[in-house]
């Protein structure tokens, strides 16, 4: 049996112990968090707010950088797609490229229709715009061509005569799978609201190569699919060698939308989901879903 003082010692000893632990097991879970700690992510302002530095227009009829009626322009620190010099919009749809092509990202936007429809400007056209990724190179569109063959993140107001969802999905010379089948419809609908008036709005899309896109709105998944494609029509006065059906698109161009409703865009950036992904250099990031180690810095 122990003794009284047999049981003290043992006690100071299991205290002794315990204290000694404590800065250990404090300073292993300091290091526990910060390993677990996410990357802050390292969004591009691809809009400045000043100026259309880094975007190409392409407007159909015109060659690449002619930038008809001043469509696409900033004002007030706004990206704008403005009409105030048509007569007519007559079929002169316009794309604003981003100078180079990404695969792996995330694009967000903020935007609002504003003001009425250019004169002439197609019924279907009535609030409505996009941003189009995995866009053929600006420089292969032909002089004529109507859109580039992309992937379109359509963007829709509400009329104020019912349903009418944003960010669906439209395929200008491409096609997509959902729920492991081939689609040639040129819409498909997403599951957002209807948004009425000229409030902003907030649209994004996770591109992740050719595997999955995936469109958000107000930060709600509306709508997914998988394996875009060159294929199907939509899309005029292309140069053949540009549209090479059944290849998978795993990157490309953004652009922005002129189809004959004046929209403007507070905010135009991308998370780029590609880069270092060796945990051993100074730019890994743990967002990052695609590996290109040749930008680790160490």
């Amino acid at each position: 049996m122990a003794t009284p003082t047999t049981l003290r010692v043992l006690a100071l000893l299991t205290l002794a112990a315990m204290l000694t632990a404590i800065p250990s097991s404090a300073q292993a879970a300091r290091n526990g968090s910060a390993q677990k700690e996410p990357a802050k992510e390292e969004w591009i302002q691809l809009f400045n707010g000043k100026d259309l530095r880094d975007w190409l227009p392409k407007i159909t009829g015109y060659p690449l950088n002619e930038n008809y009626g001043n469509t696409f322009r900033v004002e007030d620190g706004l990206l704008k797609v403005s009409y105030d010099q048509y007569t007519e919009f007559g079929e002169r749809f316009g794309h604003l490229f981003y100078r180079e092509p990404f695969s792996y990202y995330r694009i967000r936007v903020e935007y609002r229709f504003t003001g009425p429809q250019a004169p002439k400007g197609p019924a279907w056209a009535r609030r409505n715009s996009g941003i189009m990724v995995h866009c053929q190179t600006p420089q292969s569109m032909g002089k004529d061509q109507d859109f580039p063959i992309s992937i379109e993140v359509q963007l829709l107001g509400g009329l104020g005569e019912g349903a009418r969802s944003t960010l669906n999905v439209c395929t200008p010379g491409t096609n997509i799978v959902m729920n492991g089948k081939l689609e040639t419809r040129h819409c498909i609908q997403s599951t957002s609201k209807t948004y009425d008036g000229d409030g902003w709005v907030t649209a994004e899309a996770r591109v992740l190569g050719d595997a999955e896109i995936a469109h958000l709105a107000e930060g709600q998944e509306v709508l997914r699919y998988n394996l875009p494609q060159v294929g199907g029509g939509n899309v005029k006065n292309y140069n053949p060698s540009a549209k090479k059906d059944g290849t998978l698109l795993h990157g490309g161009y953004i652009s922005l939308q002129s189809e004959s409703h004046p929209i403007e865009f507070r905010k135009v950036e991308l998370l780029n989901l590609e880069g270092c992904m060796d945990h051993a250099a100074k730019n890994a990031k743990s967002y990052f879903v695609k590996a290109d180690n040749t930008k680790c810095v160490y």
